[in-house]
């Protein structure tokens, strides 16, 4: 990767960046889903594969911060029983990353936003409906957990998406907020950690690209607080409609760029 390029942006551009990174703590410490927001902020204003490198030590300030806030309400069996799976789903996707150049990479983060804008709808309507949570411990929900860890694992490595597929799996398992934030904490400090030296030996990550990560940190802290504080008072419902709109908005600019 040419990191000179991440050099190379504007006043505006920076301020897009600093949003976003504002956004991941935010999403970190209250809704997980303005992270695909932030996704798309990246990769707009980024080339489309050093934007996935760009964005993850980022993402593990956020988690860092939400594992310090939430740490006491992690369920751990659900960890363990997603771990082996995602570890799969990371593997395939470091190949796809290493056969896939920026523009498809682009157009697969396009994609990935525009069907986790759909599995988020899909989500809420089933919720609305009074669907029951599929017992974690049956075989069923064994063969769920593997199934979304893949689908997890994929879409972390490739765009730092894995966000809105364990969100659906978490709540599909019946987890409460605070069960659900402290559990995803711990999920995404780990795999986001783990994935660190598949990104740095891709190339995705370097001195000049950690050098504009230690500048957008400094954002990620006011977000994560404002998370915090915002969790019991914010609006969810409206929440989510504005940032499915800014994900299929997102979506749609990176396929038609």
């Amino acid at each position: 990767m040419n990191t000179m390029t991440l050099w190379h942006i504007t006043g505006w551009e920076f301020a897009a960046l600093a949003f976003a990174a504002l956004l991941v703590g935010f999403s970190k410490t209250a809704v997980s889903g303005a992270n695909t927001v932030s996704l798309a902020i990246f990769a707009a204003v980024l080339p489309a594969r050093a934007s996935t490198g760009v964005l993850l030590p980022v993402l593990i300030a956020g988690d860092l911060l939400a594992v310090a806030t939430y740490r006491r309400h992690a369920h751990w069996p659900t960890l363990w029983r997603l771990f082996p799976a995602v570890a799969a789903g990371v593997v395939v996707g470091t190949v796809f990353l290493v056969w896939a150049d920026d523009a498809v990479v682009r157009t697969s983060i396009g994609a990935i936003l525009l069907l986790m804008a759909a599995v988020t709808l899909w989500r809420r309507r089933t919720a609305d409906a009074g669907a029951e949570p599929e017992p974690v411990t049956s075989r069923a929900g064994r063969l769920k957990a593997r199934s979304y860890g893949v689908m997890g694992g994929f879409t972390t490595m490739v765009a730092n998406a894995g966000g809105p597929v364990m969100s659906l799996y978490l709540l599909s398992a019946g987890f409460r907020k605070l069960g659900f934030l402290g559990t995803s904490a711990f999920f995404f400090l780990i795999v986001n950690v783990s994935k660190l030296p598949f990104s740095a030996g891709l190339g995705l990550i370097d001195g000049r690209s950690l050098l504009l990560d230690l500048a957008l940190v400094l954002f990620v802290v006011p977000g994560a607080l404002l998370g915090k504080w915002a969790v019991h008072r914010i609006n969810q419902r409206l929440f989510e409609q504005l940032v499915i709109a800014a994900t299929v908005v997102g979506g749609l600019q990176l396929l038609l760029r």
